[in-house]
């Protein structure tokens, strides 16, 4: 199995699931923000392969670790195993990224192929990403983030063992969960409402994404807009939020008055 054998796959697997992915795209349910949930992305043997090939002690990953979230995150994956880069870089190809565009008719759509702000991400106990908005660009700030693919390869991955993605109200108060099943695609819009999270890992087991970004010239409201990766706490946490008001507000400060190039550190992650 190869790259172009798995881009196949995935856009076979798209356009099978194309009414309901209209559907669910057009209409979404329990939250404002459009969204499609697609399960069986590929054949089971093949996801079993890419969750084996996940180091279990996330040897190599970098710690992201603050009042924000706590993961660990791998954009690097030039000395790892051949599927974990072949299953990343299917999701960039112009099949996939083209069949992507042409159901949600978003035009003009690029990946990242950088990793800039995608790429592998683990999860074990105690692990969390608190409520947050991505940042509106790439790192070169020429192209506004569009689309959030991520895709679950975690076996037997259950609602109660946390770790689940949620989606959430502009007032970061209610949210729909997402169970982080195994083999399943989670394509969601990106814009400056789109609150997302993970809720707190409670199991052992390592819940292990495979992220993937795609950005457009065109702002996703035709506003022109920028904003750092902003976060904020759950409703039970109001000390978090206020030390996210205050935090956002910093970096942004501090990003403006830069006019550089973003650094991760400064610009905060994801990889939900």
């Amino acid at each position: 199995m190869d790259v172009k054998e798995i881009t196949a796959l995935i856009v076979d697997r798209l356009e099978g699931c194309r009414e309901d992915i209209l559907s669910q795209w057009n209409n979404p349910q329990g939250t404002h923000t459009r969204h499609f949930v697609i399960d069986g992305l590929l054949p089971e043997n093949i996801t079993h392969a890419i969750y084996a090939a996940f180091p279990r002690d996330a040897d190599g990953f970098i710690d992201q670790k603050s009042f924000r979230e706590k993961k660990k995150t791998l954009a690097n994956l030039e000395d790892r195993p051949e599927i974990l880069r072949d299953v990343t870089y299917a999701m960039q190809s112009a099949e996939v990224v083209g069949k992507v565009a042409e159901l949600l008719g978003v035009d003009s759509i690029v990946p990242d192929p950088s990793l800039y702000a995608g790429g592998l991400s683990m999860m074990f106990k105690d692990n969390f990403l608190n409520p947050h908005i991505d940042n509106s660009h790439d790192g070169g700030r020429g192209l506004y983030r569009r689309l959030n693919l991520l895709y679950y390869v975690t076996p037997d991955w259950a609602l109660e063992n946390g770790g689940n993605f949620e989606l959430w109200d502009s007032k970061v108060k209610q949210q729909k969960t997402i169970v982080s099943k195994f083999n399943r695609l989670v394509v969601m819009d990106t814009n400056r409402d789109s609150w997302h999270s993970v809720s707190k890992v409670v199991v052992e087991t390592p819940r292990c994404c495979v992220s993937n970004y795609y950005f457009s010239k065109v702002s996703p409201d035709d506003d022109d807009y920028f904003h750092v990766t902003s976060f904020s706490g759950r409703p039970d946490e109001p000390g978090k939020r206020l030390l996210g008001v205050v935090d956002n507000h910093l970096r942004n400060t501090l990003s403006k008055a830069l006019q550089v190039r973003r650094g991760k550190a400064l610009e905060g992650t994801e990889a939900d």
